[in-house]
């Protein structure tokens, strides 16, 4: 039987299952080389450290997280369904929702620096245009709002046996509501 040639991808796609299972911290040689299914040495002739590989792993878990929250959100209430799928993300996978959260970033010195990095620039365009305010406004009002889904979904993700959706959902709507009417007051 021919040895099977282990290739990079395969490296990084096994290290991200195993983060996605159970987590990060057990993103270690052995464990990848035992979910590849062969010795720990192609495993180190990719890897010369594994910060290098556990970087590859969150950018394949950011790919993965753009890719589900474009899957759940209603283009209809793109506001309110964003922020669902985040918590919705948090009870599906909370090994990955963690490492989207947790992991360092570089470069951020302001709550402005983190939404300039995590937002997209078109939000709160959209934001502007249905609630009928500014786009500073409209700004300030989904930060408030990517703050505290972060912070719940981040609650909700490590909590055991789990706060039910509806609890998370109504808290994450009177947060909303609170948000919405400090922009509003603003506005006038």
């Amino acid at each position: 039987m021919p040895k099977q040639r282990i290739t990079k991808d395969m490296v990084v796609d096994a290290a991200f299952e195993i983060a996605r299972n159970s987590g990060m911290e057990q993103v270690m040689v052995k464990n990848i080389a035992d979910k590849i299914g062969c010795s720990v040495q192609p495993i180190y002739s990719y890897c010369k450290n594994m910060d290098g590989l556990r970087q590859d792993v969150i950018e394949q878990v950011n790919h993965f997280i753009q890719e589900y929250v474009v899957s759940h959100i209603n283009k209809d209430d793109l506001f309110h369904s964003t922020g669902k799928s985040y918590i919705r993300l948090a009870q599906e996978e909370p090994h990955l929702f963690r490492i989207f959260i947790l992991h360092q970033r570089e470069g951020i010195s302001s709550l402005n620096d983190l939404y300039q990095s995590e937002a997209n620039p078109h939000t709160a365009e959209v934001i502007a245009k249905e609630l009928n305010i500014s786009v500073e406004r409209a700004k300030q009002l989904h930060l408030n709002m990517l703050i505290y889904t972060i912070g719940i979904g981040t609650i909700f993700s490590v909590t055991t046996p789990g706060i039910s959706t509806d609890e998370i959902y109504t808290q994450q709507e009177v947060a909303y509501e609170a948000f919405l009417k400090q922009a509003l007051r603003n506005e006038e």
